[in-house]
């Protein structure tokens, strides 16, 4: 299972809310529902956090063993 709790914690760290996701990256509150329900993300949505938030896709996603 994807999980993406380092994504929420990599923007308390950087002060950045999901209002700034939705304006900065154009994401969608649908899309940000997804995120925090660890549910299907297209790669492009992930090639956009990354790229906001300066980081690699191991700064805000994670694989877990179920």
């Amino acid at each position: 299972m994807i999980v993406f709790d380092r994504l929420w914690k990599l923007m308390e760290e950087k002060g950045v809310s999901t209002d700034w996701l939705r304006e900065t990256c154009g994401i969608d509150r649908k899309t940000i529902r997804r995120l925090k329900a660890n549910e299907n993300t297209e790669t492009k949505t992930l090639n956009k956090l990354c790229s906001a938030l300066s980081c690699r896709l191991e700064d805000i996603a994670e694989f877990i063993e179920e």
